[in-house]
């Protein structure tokens, strides 16, 4: 039964991948599919399940900066959003329900306000994985929507306490001494070094953090999250969720899977799922305005609505709760299980155009925007003939590489503030940008850059860059980096003038400065050595 589990999982997940979907897509396709089969689900599902969000929502946190949670367009985006949605959700349902279709008529405003405050989440498990597959979880946009995350997850763990009646016990008092332990739980992370412990490690305090929290009648996960979030600030925190991230994947088809035991739908369900499904538009219209009204730059405000528009997880946990309680028939359960995997696919598809949707609709989006700061990009880099985006591992090797020859000509851009502030006190030229910003391009003198080098290890990224750059008119050339030959040829054809491999250069460039080093002995050096190696 396990091998069918996997089998399913990867055919659908395949299937996906070839008609360029996100395998998630198949993911959740094939849980619907073993279930309407009538495949039992194994007892190990649920486990694996929530071992993969316990490691996401740890990972979550080891790339959260704390101070992000306290910007007024996070916790005051969250809320207004939230009690707005809640609200204005509640009258919409209202007055469907006043076209007396199936499902709705017998609905009392206790009720109408549960449905939508189930609705109000957004999806940490799909949004987060989405963010990361493109890299942007520490860009501008990504850090606002995890931050909304976590501040909803807050307000989630608040529900449970008030709904249940799980009062915390009093010893979650103690949970204060984590903050004194952090250099205890730093030296742990020093000690494991880089092999397998590391990942080790990570499920130990993961998994530990959990644990801890539900001791005390907490949420396990939010335990996950903090511990986590203690941790952002340490020098091997990106390492470590680096470590995790297969880990992490593999254990999450495990919460796809489950999500398609959740209902199976009837014809009679179809209207209402159509209906609320729909209202996903208004939620993210919402969303929009309201980060609007705070001050959000347009392009942030877009693609943050964009990723939250859907769905969460939670929304079934509120729905159960009101349908064990007599608030809500039991069909609801199962009307909501489904629109929440219908946006999960709605995000998926949709969110993989957010960057070249936002290209188009730049000038209306302007529109909404309230005044911002200039940006000092055209100051900046007046003086660049060569500008490296991506000042990672190779990012930043390249660029000491080509300062050193160049001088002020080398700029580079980065899109993590706290990465890029880190270069600046480093004395390197850094600017803080985000390439896939059709509103950088726009704002920007780039005639006098003549080379552009594409430092990043995803192609995606690198594919929404190109596709920005020949938009805004770019003239000169552009080079790129790929991890595998099929990735090279498409960037290629995309219109990159030159793209590495990755490992095939870094074995070249060992060999090549290894022989510069052999050829500089003498010959009666080389020689002596060889014999002596013989």
């Amino acid at each position: 039964m396990d091998f069918l589990w996997i089998f399913v999982a990867f055919i659908c997940g395949y299937i996906a991948k070839q008609l360029n979907l996100p395998p998630l897509v198949g993911f959740l396709a094939a849980g619907f599919g073993l279930n309407a089969y009538g495949i039992a689900p194994h007892a190990s599902l649920d486990t694996l399940a929530n071992i993969g969000i316990t490691l996401m929502l740890f990972t979550i946190g080891l790339k959260v900066n704390v101070a992000t949670l306290l910007k007024k367009s996070v916790w005051a985006g969250s809320s207004l959003h939230m009690a707005s949605w809640a609200i204005i959700g509640a009258l919409f349902i209202k007055l469907i329900s006043l076209a007396g279709l199936h499902y709705f008529v017998d609905l009392d405003w206790p009720a109408l306000f549960l449905i939508s405050f189930a609705l109000s989440f957004s999806s940490t498990v799909c949004i987060v994985k989405l963010l990361e597959e493109k890299n942007e979880v520490r860009a501008p946009h990504g850090k606002l929507a995890v931050g909304i995350l976590v501040m909803q997850d807050i307000v989630a763990v608040a529900f449970l306490v008030i709904a249940t009646g799980k009062v915390p016990s009093i010893y979650a008092l103690g949970l204060l001494f984590l903050w004194p332990a952090r250099p205890l739980l730093s030296r742990i992370i020093n000690k494991a070094g880089h092999g397998e412990l590391l990942p080790l490690v990570g499920f130990f305090l993961a998994i530990g953090g959990y644990e801890l929290f539900e001791m005390v009648n907490f949420k396990g996960d939010l335990g996950a999250l903090i511990i986590g979030l203690l941790l952002s600030q340490h020098k091997k925190s990106a390492e470590l969720a680096k470590a995790l991230l297969s880990f992490k994947d593999i254990f999450l088809i495990g919460f796809f899977l489950s999500i398609g035991y959740t209902a199976l739908p009837t014809t009679e369900m179809l209207p209402a799922l159509v209906i609320i499904s729909s209202l996903l538009i208004v939620k993210g219209a919402l969303l929009f305005h309201t980060l609007a009204a705070l001050g959000v730059s347009g392009r942030n405000m877009f693609l943050s609505s964009m990723v939250l528009t859907n769905y969460s997880e939670f929304g079934l946990i509120v729905a159960a709760f009101c349908v064990q309680n007599g608030w809500l028939e039991k069909d609801w359960l199962v009307i909501i299980a489904l629109a929440v995997s219908v946006s999960f696919i709605f995000t998926s598809i949709f969110y993989d155009y957010a960057h070249t949707a936002y290209a188009y609709a730049r000038n209306w989006v302007k529109f909404f925007e309230r005044p911002q700061p200039p940006m000092p990009y055209q100051e900046q880099l007046k003086t660049a003939e060569l500008l490296v985006i991506g000042m990672g591992r190779v990012g930043s090797s390249s660029y000491d590489a080509l300062y050193e020859r160049l001088g002020d000509k080398v700029w580079g851009l980065e899109s993590d503030s706290d990465k890029a502030l880190r270069h600046q006190k480093n004395g390197r030229h850094i600017i803080i940008g985000d390439a896939e910003d059709a509103d950088f391009w726009e704002t920007s003198e780039l005639w006098h850059i003549k080379l552009i080098m594409l430092a990043m290890p995803s192609i995606a990224d690198i594919t929404d860059i190109t596709k920005q750059l020949k938009l805004s008119g770019y003239q000169g050339r552009i080079v790129a980096i790929a991890r595998y030959e099929d990735e090279r040829k498409a960037l290629l054809n995309l219109g990159v003038d030159n793209v590495f491999n990755y490992y095939v250069e870094a074995g070249t460039g060992f060999a090549d400065e290894s022989l510069a080093l052999f050829e500089s002995l003498p010959a009666s050096k080389q020689l002596s050595e060889g014999r002596a190696s013989v």
